[in-house]
């Protein structure tokens, strides 16, 4: 169902990334540009994928529901705005009578993906955009991997990740680094799922 806007005052939105071990997998879904990450042998791996204006099967959607998208200093932006094409919320971006929720120019129909674990998987990572706009996914996997086998807690890196991702002036660096942040690390203990 379609919430209609006048009836709801929240029009700010959020992605969503989420893992779930099963068995012998990992089962993760997305909506947006959050993304989950795992570290296979020392090398990133993508349980998720970001949902952004410029594939073509989100630009497909955003033109049926009656949306444009322009390119702006090399973002591409729903309606001039919006520079994601999945998200929970953005109530407004969903008001399509004749659409269901999963066809909306912005939906919260999330890819949900399987993987299934090996004994290579050492740890995961889930975090929003703050970090990812800054980091790439190894380079994240290749900031994660040695601290762990420092012993150091998930917590701690995670802190540590965010100290590293966070701009002292984000309008020098155009705004990255200054989005919120948030991560969680999860570690596999070697040999549990096999």
């Amino acid at each position: 169902q379609v919430c209609e806007l006048e009836d709801h005052r929240v029009t700010a939105g959020c992605t969503a990334v989420c893992c779930l071990v099963r068995g012998n997998e990992i089962v993760c879904a997305n909506a947006g540009d959050s993304r989950a990450v795992l570290c296979r042998n020392g090398k990133a791996v993508p349980l998720s994928f970001d949902h952004k204006p410029s594939q073509e099967r989100e630009r497909a959607r955003v033109h049926a529901a009656g949306g444009f998208i322009r390119e702006a200093g090399g973002h591409h932006r729903i309606n001039g705005n919006l520079n994601l094409s999945r998200s929970l919320g953005d109530l407004k971006y969903k008001q399509n009578r004749a659409l269901p929720p999963a066809e909306q120019m912005i939906t919260a129909q999330p890819d949900i993906i399987a993987h299934k674990i090996t004994a290579q998987d050492e740890f995961f990572v889930v975090a929003c955009d703050g970090v990812w706009d800054v980091m790439s996914s190894q380079a994240v996997v290749d900031f994660v991997r040695p601290r762990l086998r420092q012993k150091r807690s998930p917590a701690s890196i995670a802190a540590e990740l965010f100290d590293h991702c966070i701009s002292d002036d984000p309008k020098q660096s155009g705004g990255l680094g200054g989005d919120n942040m948030t991560a969680v690390i999860v570690q596999m203990k070697p040999g549990a799922f096999h």
